[in-house]
């Protein structure tokens, strides 16, 4: 995050409603926290709060200050946690870790003070670099790993590890680079009472880092940082994520139900023990996952060596680090994560498997998983039960989903052969006949409930609508287009979804939803110049477009703090997450004004001139002591000046030129008498052979000679 403007002086800061919070939305540039901190521009932005420059007035020093979203702290368990924050970042000294100075509440703005990084973030490294070489790949996530290991190591887990949340700048001492992990915003001590990642329905952490066990309970150790880093690892070697979808609630399900991909499967080339070493961060099933980053730091150290000595095969390392399959006796945390949502659970196989002799028919009916990714409200959200429905292992069922297509399972169990009885009743024939009509009925009904009435969904991905709507209404369906939806993989125009899915069961004479494509999902970078650089983030953020950095540039037409330009260019076409940089005026130049005083005036304009300034020749005079063509004074001097701005210069004639009067013959009196009057000094001396008679025989400079005023002028007497 590069340091951008200075800050606004404390009276343009925004002023407090009569409860002493700031009002929502307000800007925050220019005021002072805590009578200590004078908030500068914003330079990042999360979804609980923004981090801002500013400067420590007490150490006379830039810092960063982490502002909490207005009216986030009227939540006193958000709050604590804010302030928890501090704490434990504060424990943490590590040449890796962004540093936390201070924190504070300044009438309702909770506010936490850290250390200034001036840099970029490993998201901007991704955009540019990747799919990068191994080598290169395992050398960023090192120090990640190193500051990650000090944390477990007192006790913390960050639980948000991902690419914005690494820095890297470069020492201005040495020019080597620096890696630094920030936000240890949602980490916590671990302890009995904070285990627990969701917090009033929010899940804690970015989706496409959370580990499983994240999702399904909310509990977490060292381990979800360890599957963090291993997506980071997997995204570095690869330049995308492992799991990708249309909502967060997609991706995090894919994350309970799927394997993170080998990288080698994307990227050719890759050395076995690389796709090892992300296998065994991302394991799904904790247990298989290196206890902590440290374990992985140590792993990951091995594997780099392998990397930089050039090993193309280590069937040994590989075998260390892929992990290993469940095997009997393992815990029931592996089974619940990897069973796959439509599996008979194997009591029922090994059932299946005995049934011998005698046989009776036991039925049991399970539910084919529904589409999981349907079912939110219109707004994308979802409630605590629908998301623990939705993600939890094992046979899901939207909140709104079609009827569930029924599976029977018969298992053979042994059956003791019925005595037979030599003798029936009247009354036991009629209960016969009854039950077999009961039967009859019962299995008439069921046929037409369970199997008549319902007919199979027809797959039409792929189809222009057309195309779509006359194969459903030729399977005696009914057809209804529901809203476009941005698709990667289908191309605008054509069948992106159907609910029910295609091979689902659907009433007879039912209606199938059909969702189009809208093709890839895109967007333009719209024209940010002329807006300030709040308000071009907003902007970014709107389009989904993530803002990367900004870059300041002096500029003589564009006030200070207002962008100029955009890299990429505004009209590229980018996917939504695209790293947008930012160029900012720094403002005018300032131009710092030499002095010139007893220089060459024709020296002062060229080199003035060449740095923008108008210079001006206001006066030319008369000077004993400044040379001719030298400067006797300009205006300004000493000060700064921009662009445009105008000099003004008084310049030196040199001395006053006076001519010498002819006083031959005249009395040493009445000559010096003239000679003083003209400004003349008079020195007096006898000629060779003098006669006493005080007439001046001759001057020296001679009369009619053009010499300074004030010069000296020597007479001969006779």
């Amino acid at each position: 995050m590069t340091p951008h403007r200075h800050a606004r002086s404390g009276s343009d800061a925004p002023s407090a409603d009569p409860t002493g919070r700031p009002p929502a939305g307000q800007r925050l540039d220019g005021r002072l926290l805590d009578g200590r901190y004078r908030i500068g521009p914003r330079i990042a932005r999360g979804g609980m709060a923004s981090v801002h420059e500013a400067t420590d007035l007490r150490l006379d020093r830039t810092v960063a200050v982490k502002v909490m979203h207005p009216g986030l702290g009227d939540d006193e368990e958000f709050a604590a946690r804010f302030v928890r924050e501090a704490r434990a970042a504060a424990r943490l000294s590590h040449p890796n870790v962004v540093g936390v100075h201070d924190q504070g509440d300044d009438d309702g703005v909770v506010f936490l003070v850290m250390e200034l990084v001036a840099g970029h973030t490993l998201r901007d490294v991704i955009a540019k670099e990747s799919p990068m070489p191994p080598a290169r790949a395992l050398a960023l996530l090192e120090p990640v790993l190193s500051a990650l290991a000090a944390a477990h190591r007192a006790g913390l887990v960050h639980r948000d590890v991902k690419p914005e949340n690494v820095l890297i700048a470069t020492d201005a001492d040495t020019g080597a680079t620096v890696v630094k992990v920030a936000d240890f915003g949602l980490a916590k001590a671990v302890s009995a009472d904070t285990q627990h990642t969701a917090t009033g329905g929010v899940l804690i952490g970015t989706v496409s880092y959370l580990a499983p066990e994240l999702v399904v309970d909310g509990r977490a150790d060292a381990r979800a940082d360890v599957y963090a880093a291993g997506v980071l690892l997997f995204e570095l070697l690869t330049g995308r994520k492992p799991h990708e979808g249309e909502s967060p609630i997609q991706v995090a399900y894919k994350h309970v139900h799927e394997d993170v991909p080998l990288p080698s499967t994307l990227v050719r080339g890759l050395p076995a023990y690389v796709d090892a070493l992300v296998a065994r961060a991302t394991a799904r099933d904790r247990g298989q996952r290196p206890a902590d980053a440290g374990v992985l730091l140590h792993q990951l150290r091995r594997v780099a060596t392998a990397v930089a000595t050039g090993v193309d095969d280590d069937p040994d390392l590989v075998a260390d680090l892929m992990p290993r399959p469940p095997v009997a006796g393992d815990t029931a945390e592996h089974t619940q994560l990897l069973m796959r949502p439509t599996e008979v659970p194997p009591a029922v196989e090994r059932a299946e498997a005995a049934g011998t002799g005698g046989v009776g028919a036991v039925s049991r009916t399970a539910d084919t998983a529904a589409d999981p990714l349907e079912g939110a409200r219109p707004d994308g959200t979802w409630d605590d039960e629908e998301m623990a429905a939705l993600l939890a292992p094992g046979p899901v069922t939207s909140p709104t989903a079609p009827p569930p297509t029924e599976r029977t399972t018969t298992v053979r169990v042994p059956v003791e052969p019925a005595p037979r009885r030599t003798r029936r009743s009247r009354r036991g024939l009629l209960a016969l006949v009854l039950a077999v009509l009961l039967a009859a009925g019962v299995g008439t009904g069921a046929w037409w409930f369970g199997f008549a009435r319902w007919t199979t969904t027809p797959g039409v991905i792929g189809l222009d609508r057309t195309a779509a709507v006359e194969r459903l209404e030729a399977a005696g369906l009914e057809a209804e287009v529901g809203p476009r939806a941005f698709s990667r993989t289908v191309p605008a125009g054509e069948v992106v979804s159907t609910d029910p899915a295609a091979g689902d069961r659907v009433l007879d004479g039912g209606t199938v939803t059909v969702t189009i494509s809208k093709g890839e999902e895109l967007y333009d970078v719209p024209k940010l110049r002329g807006l300030t650089e709040d308000e071009a983030q907003d902007v970014l953020a709107e389009l989904k477009l993530e803002f990367g950095g900004s870059r300041l540039k002096w500029s003589e037409d564009v006030d200070e703090g207002v962008v100029m330009a955009s890299d990429p260019e505004p009209g590229t076409t980018l996917r939504p997450g695209s790293v947008v940089d930012l160029v900012v005026s720094k403002g005018r130049k300032p131009i710092t004004v030499k002095d010139w005083t007893g220089k060459d005036a024709g020296t002062a304009r060229e080199r003035m001139e060449k740095q923008g300034l108008v210079v001006e020749v206001v006066e030319e005079e008369h000077s004993d002591t400044v040379a001719a063509g030298d400067v006797i004074s300009q205006d300004p001097v000493g000060t700064t000046l921009y662009r445009g701005d105008t000099v003004a210069l008084v310049v030196s004639l040199g001395p006053e030129l006076v001519t010498v009067p002819n006083v031959k013959a005249s009395g040493v009196d009445a000559a010096t008498t003239e000679l003083e009057a003209l400004g003349f000094e008079v020195e007096t001396r006898k000629a060779f052979g003098y006669l006493g008679l005080g007439y001046v025989f001759s001057t020296d400079p001679g009369a009619g000679a053009e010499v300074p005023k004030g010069s000296t002028i020597t007479l001969t007497l006779i």
